[in-house]
């Protein structure tokens, strides 16, 4: 755009579009919580900053969202092609993030990331979730895969290390002539839904390890991954699987895709309906185990979820206090007026308390091996944390939306992909009822680890920290008696170790403020509810500095 035209605009009182801002460098607390790693990766997270802001990248993203993938399923001559075509943008997308690594980090046992893996990768997913969540679905599973692998180690030794390439390689082959490859998932049925031991896919044994399979998926993302983790039932009960796309003289392996899904949102990313019959696939642990071994990657994705929710909600209220401060309303700027300024404080108090809880649980992940408060943290936590962020996204970003107004209703704007894309992630590897089912399964088999959590926020909460434990403990005897209870509970510790881990991080006032108004105030439903003790103005500037 030429300077005539950015003026042009100026005086028509419309904002520069939230474009070349550094996303790493703008962010107080992601720069904190990277503060102690290696420059080697924080010159990493200041490229990828720089890279999902810049106009290129928006303009793939864009790109990516618009021309949808593309089903084929019969070639010419009436042969099965089982294909999805994705656009040009969509390839570019993934080859810049598998170059970064996420969906191979966590595995390479990278000498700058020893001890920090987990949190280090959280970084760039949390940044790169701000320009486009849909090729990211992939890289998670891909990423997460790698856990269920691990239950047979011959399977994890010749796929492994095709999953830990960096070089993107979208060629339709077989697995093990590609330079590197992605995984899917396969789990929800249509009668089954959330119960996926009432699945109706079945496999029977015919080699050492090897099954073949029969049935459907009712949802089965990213289609022209090169294997998928699949459960079916066998003769002993449940078992998981890692099942090719393609045989290895390049036929296919029995996948038949009925169709995409017409998705309110993730547009960028294939998600297909498949059917399969006598479809060959390696067994992965015991033939009665596959629930417990698909939970290990289950665990993964939902960091990722959380992540990513933590993630957009950061891109659209960036890109909604921006658009306040170039804006004139009443003399002086939109971001002044204090009805509106309250409302940014509050949804950035919000969005801080997401990004901290998000990273502290990438935190524990890498540090619950040698450490049994960690290890709790990380059970306990995981359903909270994917819970309590991917719930309140859609919400926030419509909020966002609201404050640029009318122009932030419109398909242009990163903001509508990010409201778009909002719900997907409380929907995606359990929902809301799953994650507080999940957090039930924790106090009726492992009570005694809430109080290695409880320990910890009495510490981190200061003089709150006390009353605080106290109003957990009776939450929680409360879903003892009563399972619909759950939910109360999951959203009071969401709120409780985002103001512990706020806290923790020294962020102050900031902490103050998000436990005064999340922890110690009456019902909520809206923003704009703090009241003049808090100062709106610092906690905007703080959390979203002014441009430089």
């Amino acid at each position: 755009m030429t300077r005539d035209t950015e003026q042009k605009l100026a005086d028509l009182n419309q904002p520069p579009l939230w474009s070349g801002i550094n996303a790493y460098r703008s962010d107080p607390l992601l720069v904190d919580a990277t503060d102690a790693m290696p420059k080697s990766l924080r010159d990493e997270f200041d490229a990828i900053g720089r890279y999902v802001t810049s106009p290129e990248a928006q303009e793939l993203a864009r790109m990516a969202n618009e021309g949808v993938p593309q089903l084929r399923t019969h070639g010419p001559r009436g042969e099965r092609l089982d294909v999805v075509d994705y656009h040009p943008a969509w390839h570019a997308l993934m080859r810049r993030s598998m170059s970064n690594g996420l969906h191979s980090s966590l595995w390479e046992n990278v000498p700058d990331e020893k001890g920090i893996a987990h949190k280090a990768r959280a970084a760039r997913f949390f940044l790169t979730a701000q320009l486009e969540c849909g090729h990211l679905c992939p890289l998670t599973m891909t990423s997460a895969s790698v856990a269920a692998l691990s239950a047979s180690p011959q399977v994890q030794r010749e796929w492994g290390r095709k999953i830990l390439s960096r070089k993107y390689d979208s060629a339709n082959k077989p697995a093990m002539q590609k330079s590197a490859i992605t995984i899917g998932m396969g789990m929800t049925e249509k009668q089954g839904g959330t119960d996926v031991r009432a699945n109706t896919s079945t496999a029977e044994r015919v080699g050492e390890g090897i099954y073949r399979l029969n049935g459907h998926k009712w949802f089965m993302s990213a289609p022209m991954s090169d294997g998928f983790v699949m459960l079916a039932q066998t003769r002993e009960g449940v078992g998981c699987f890692l099942v090719p796309r393609l045989l290895e003289d390049g036929s296919g392996n029995g996948l038949r895709f009925q169709r995409l899904k017409d998705k309110v949102g993730n547009r960028s990313n294939a998600s297909s309906e498949v059917e399969f019959s006598d479809t060959f696939g390696f067994l992965l642990g015991k033939p009665d185990a596959g629930i417990g071994t698909i939970l290990d990657m289950v665990t993964l994705t939902r960091l990722d979820c959380a992540l990513a929710s933590a993630g957009i909600m950061r891109a659209s209220l960036a890109e909604a206090v921006h658009h306040t401060r170039g804006r004139m309303v009443f003399g002086k700027p939109l971001v002044a007026q204090p009805i509106m300024t309250r409302v940014l404080a509050d949804m950035a108090l919000d969005v801080a308390g997401a990004t901290a809880l998000s990273f502290r649980l990438a935190d524990a992940f890498d540090k619950a091996r040698d450490s049994a408060g960690d290890a709790a943290y990380a059970r306990i936590m995981t359903p909270v944390t994917k819970y309590w962020c991917c719930k309140i996204a859609p919400a926030l970003i419509y909020e966002a939306m609201e404050c640029i107004g009318g122009s932030g209703y419109v398909e242009e704007r990163p903001i509508a992909r990010h409201y778009r894309e909002a719900p997907v992630n409380a929907i995606w590897e359990g929902s809301g009822n799953v994650m507080a089912l999940d957090l039930m399964r924790v106090i009726s088999r492992g009570r005694d680890l809430f109080e290695l959590l409880f320990a910890g926020f009495a510490r981190d909460l200061g003089p709150a920290g006390k009353k605080t434990v106290e109003v957990l403990r009776a939450a929680l005897s409360l879903c003892e008696r009563d399972e619909g209870a759950a939910r109360m509970l999951v959203e009071q510790l969401a709120l409780a170790a985002a103001a512990a881990e706020l806290y923790r991080a020294g962020a102050g006032r900031i902490a103050d403020a998000f436990l005064e108004t999340r922890l110690a105030s009456g019902w909520r439903a809206t923003y704009g509810m703090l009241d003049s003790r808090f100062d709106s103005a610092y906690i905007v500037d703080l959390l979203y500095p002014p441009a430089r």
